[in-house]
C-alpha cells in the first residue's frame, strides 16, 4: 500500500481545498473571528513572509535584512530563510534560500508534494529564483529564474500551472508545467506574459492554491485620511487564475496587539467541521506570535 501514499496525500489535499472554498465564500465583514490561541515563536523570525501548515508542523519563509536598501534601485543585503516549527513555537529545522542580492522570500504554497518558494531581490522590477522544497527532507530544487520580483507563488494542481504575483501584487504571471512538474522551456520574458491585477483594495502578502483554478490571497492596504492620519485594512481575496479577476473579496477586521492587520505578513486557513481555522504571524522579530483564530460558519 506504500505506493498509494503520495496519491492519497494529494487527493486528501485537493478535497480539503474544495471544502475550504465553499466556506471562504460564506465569510462576511461581520463574521466573528474568535481567538483560540497565541503562540510566541521562540526563535529569531526576522520579517515573516509566507506560511503553510502541513500536518502538525508549520513552514514559514522570512527575510533577514543585514543592510537596508537605500532606494528602489538598490536591494540591500540579507538572507532568505525557510523555518520549520511545531505547535509550541519551537524551531525544528531551517534552511537558507537565494544567492547574492536575491534573498527576499515571498508568499509560499504547498501542493501536496512540495513547498513552493519565490526568492527575489528586495526591490520592484528585479529578479527572482523559484524553488520547490521537500517538507520531509528540506531538500531544495531550483525550478526557474525570472526577471521580475515575484512576491508570492501558487502551484495549481488542477491545471498544472505555476502562478505568481509581482511586487505589490500589481501583476500576475503564469507558467505552464510539463509532466515532470518542471516549467516549460523556454521561460517567457516578463513582458510576454504580464497581466495587470484589476483589484486594488489590498496588496497580497501571501497566497495559496485552493483548487478549482482559484488562489486565496491575504494582504492589506494603508489608507490615508484628509487629516493626515491613516488606517490599515486587511482582507482576503479569491482570485480566478483563468481570467485573473477576483471572484470573492472580504475585509478581515482583526488586528494584532501592535496594531498590525492580521494579514500584514503570512497567513494560512484550513477547514474545520464548524467552519474555518486561520493562522497569522502579523508581527516581526521578537514580537512574532502565531495567532490562531476560528470562525463558526452556518
Amino acid at each position: 500500500m506504500n505506493y498509494l501514499l503520495p496519491f492519497l496525500l494529494v487527493a486528501s489535499h485537493l478535497f480539503a481545498q474544495t471544502n475550504l472554498v465553499e466556506k471562504i465564500v460564506k465569510l462576511r465583514p461581520s463574521t466573528e473571528w474568535k481567538q483560540i490561541s497565541t503562540i510566541p515563536l521562540h526563535f529569531p523570525t526576522f520579517h515573516p513572509q509566507g506560511i503553510v501548515k502541513i500536518g502538525e508542523f508549520y513552514f514559514m519563509s522570512s527575510v533577514e535584512v543585514t543592510c537596508k536598501r537605500r532606494d528602489t534601485n538598490d536591494g540591500g543585503e540579507g538572507v532568505g530563510h525557510l523555518f520549520k516549527f511545531d505547535s509550541s513555537g519551537k524551531l525544528l529545522e531551517q534552511i537558507t534560500l537565494g544567492e547574492g542580492g536575491i534573498f527576499h522570500p515571498g508568499g509560499i504554497d504547498f501542493d501536496g508534494h512540495y513547498i513552493w518558494v519565490p526568492v527575489a531581490e528586495y526591490r520592484p522590477n528585479s529578479k527572482s529564483i523559484i524553488y520547490r522544497v521537500s517538507p520531509k527532507t528540506l531538500k531544495v530544487g531550483e525550478v526557474m529564474r525570472f526577471n521580475d520580483h515575484i512576491g508570492a507563488i501558487v502551484h495549481a494542481n488542477s491545471s498544472k500551472t505555476l502562478s505568481g504575483v509581482s511586487w505589490g501584487s500589481r501583476h500576475f504571471y503564469h507558467w505552464g508545467l510539463d509532466a515532470r512538474g518542471n516549467v516549460q522551456k523556454p521561460v517567457p520574458k516578463p513582458e510576454q506574459i504580464r497581466i495587470p491585477n484589476a483589484s486594488f483594495y489590498i496588496d497580497y502578502q501571501d497566497c495559496h492554491s485552493v483548487g478549482k483554478q482559484l488562489m486565496l490571497c491575504g494582504g492589506l492596504q494603508k489608507y490615508r485620511q484628509p487629516d493626515g492620519t491613516s488606517f490599515t485594512l486587511g482582507g482576503l481575496e479569491l482570485v480566478n487564475l483563468g481570467d485573473n479577476r477576483p471572484v470573492f473579496q472580504v475585509p478581515l477586521l482583526i488586528w494584532s496587539p501592535t496594531g498590525n492587520a492580521m494579514t500584514n505578513n503570512p497567513f494560512f486557513i484550513e477547514s474545520i467541521p464548524q467552519g474555518l481555522r486561520a493562522y497569522f504571524v502579523p508581527d516581526d522579530d521578537a514580537a512574532s506570535t502565531l495567532f490562531v483564530y476560528e470562525a463558526v460558519l452556518k
